[in-house]
């Protein structure tokens, strides 16, 4: 591969998408590097003045300060926006850095956002809490029911928010029946992806606008550093999006880039592994627990659907117990599975979201979200399932299941 071919989009843009995550975005150094460079620097310097002045500009090519662009995570920007089948991608220092500033940048007092019920709590604070301080109303919807947005739009109704499956409850939205709800009136839709990646769901291929992730979870898939991402068209990105980021400063550092651009050269090799993985122990699950919410399972109630759209299921499910206190008691009854609120991890862990991701959610939201008391939340690692199914058998045991 020659030193600017990953960054050739009439090359790259034919490749399949192992190779994409492998080579996408490369830019090699006069050095030659084959894995990519790590720019560790504030600013840049200009061999005459009338160079920052065109650069400034947006006249030359090249770049001027790190909060806007650094080699580094220009190379992530490439390479997500390939895998995603996107125009354009712009990364950021978290996944909720993410998610605030596709919704800030986008809106203004006046405007409406219809936002489905089961999301993560931060997404809900910005929501339910956020939005309104600026003036901005959101009418919440149960996402699983196309027709729950088509009752909710407003003439001034700009964006909707989701994310398909729903952290923690697994809830699928139609995608083609939303997005073309959204098409037809003139509204951007906005998706949440997080729990599928790029490798398993390709959202903007089945008519949403934007992507947003939290790169934390899977991309970078082994609990090293934070990160965001949106993906959109290359105006929406450079026009709508680079201002609001440009002086707000949500920038991810060079070194989180390239820790992710190692992450996404095993994605889809980790994300299938974990996916195959998470439908053993979840059909281990089935017998033992009142309850199970997995997409990868015929007992999933939008199974079909999810199976439509995904090209497998993820690693992560849901299951619910008869309380917190039972639920508490099998998290610390495990030895082998971590007690975490992280998902995307190569280890295998779980979580209370009542107690721990969505406990800034009102009580009254988080039953109407699905999040109950005794709700908890696994994701599958890369761990041997059979190993899985020892802890989680011996830790059923002990709490009556």
């Amino acid at each position: 591969m020659k030193r600017r071919t990953g960054q050739d989009r009439s090359i790259t843009q034919n490749w399949r998408p192992a190779t994409q995550a492998i080579r996408g975005g490369t830019a090699r150094s006069e050095w030659g590097e084959t894995s990519e460079a790590l720019f560790l620097t504030s600013g840049y310097s200009y061999d005459r003045a009338e160079d920052a002045a065109a650069r400034f500009a947006g006249e030359q090519a090249g770049m001027t300060y790190s909060r806007l662009q650094n080699p580094t995570v220009e190379m992530l920007e490439e390479r997500i926006a390939l895998l995603e089948g996107a125009e354009a991608c712009r990364t950021m220092a978290t996944g909720m850095a993410a998610m605030t500033a596709v919704l800030l940048c986008q809106l203004e007092q006046g405007d409406h956002v219809v936002a489905g019920r089961a999301a993560f709590g931060s997404c809900r604070w910005l929501t339910d809490t956020l939005l309104p301080k600026f003036g901005i109303q959101t009418t919440i919807v149960d996402a699983r029911d196309p027709q729950q947005f088509v009752d909710a739009v407003r003439p001034e109704t700009k964006l909707f928010f989701f994310e398909t499956p729903a952290n923690p409850t697994m809830d699928v939205v139609d995608l083609r029946a939303v997005c073309a709800i959204a098409r037809e009136r003139g509204i951007r839709t906005v998706v949440d992806n997080a729990f599928a990646t790029p490798a398993l769901q390709r959202p903007m291929e089945l008519g949403a606008d934007i992507t947003a992730y939290s790169a934390t979870k899977m991309m970078d898939g082994q609990g090293r550093v934070l990160a965001g991402a949106v993906c959109g068209t290359a105006d929406f990105i450079n026009n709508t999006l680079l201002p609001f980021t440009r002086n707000t400063g949500p920038t991810l550092s060079a070194f989180n880039a390239w820790v992710v651009l190692k992450g996404l050269e095993t994605l889809d090799l980790r994300i299938r592994r974990q996916s195959a993985s998470s439908v053993e122990v979840g059909r281990f699950m089935e017998s033992r627990v009142p309850r199970i919410l997995h997409p990868g399972l015929a007992s999933h109630p939008q199974h079909e659907l999810a199976m439509s759209q995904m090209e497998a299921a993820g690693p992560i499910f849901a299951f619910e117990v008869e309380d917190r206190a039972q639920a508490h008691a099998l998290l610390n009854a495990l030895t082998l599975i971590d007690i975490s609120n992280n998902i995307g991890d190569s280890r295998s862990l779980m979580t209370h979201p009542a107690s721990t991701t969505h406990y800034g959610v009102a009580e009254d939201k988080r039953l109407e979200m699905g999040v109950t008391e005794g709700l908890i939340r696994l994701n599958v690692g890369l761990e041997d399932p059979l190993d899985l199914i020892d802890d989680l058998d011996k830790a059923l045991g002990q709490v009556g299941l």
